[in-house]
């Protein structure tokens, strides 16, 4: 794969005020594990290899387990490996990433504010649309995951 353009260096003013956004994310008080569980699950949606590589490589530093990890895109058949917040998470990142297809349905708003502040959804709803922003980023312009990169060197 070839990256098709550097869009850091391209347009450095966007991807500052990008990290702007996530800098809040991160602050908001929404636990890191969850919001990069939920960062995982969008990039698995969206097939982007550079957000897969790298979100997968932060939950493993974080502590995550394989086991964990590996079931992530499967969360619904996992039982209590996730916790309650983190399902509702997972379930309302599913919706919101494919609002084409779901229209994000009352039921799917109803089950993560029952689990969710309206402060910690709103934040929650800033991530998700966050990272399918740094998803198309990624996926459009090709950017090289870590792994392939290692892995030619």
């Amino acid at each position: 794969m070839h990256q098709r353009l550097d869009y850091m260096k391209a347009a450095p003013g966007g991807i500052k005020a990008l990290g702007g956004v996530y800098g809040y994310v991160m602050q908001s008080g929404l636990d890191s594990v969850l919001v990069e569980l939920v960062y995982l699950r969008i990039s698995q949606i969206n097939s982007c290899a550079y957000c897969l590589d790298m979100h997968t490589r932060d939950l493993s530093k974080k502590g995550v387990k394989i086991e964990k990890l590996a079931l992530v895109q499967a969360w619904h058949e996992a039982g209590d490996l996730f916790s309650k917040q983190e399902q509702a998470a997972l379930a309302w990142a599913e919706s919101v990433t494919l609002v084409a297809k779901t229209g994000i349905p009352d039921e799917d708003f109803q089950a993560a504010a029952a689990v969710f502040s309206e402060k910690e959804l709103a934040d929650l709803t800033i991530a998700i649309g966050l990272m399918n922003t740094f998803n198309r980023l990624a996926i459009g312009f090709r950017r090289t995951p870590e792994a392939v990169l290692a892995a030619t060197t």
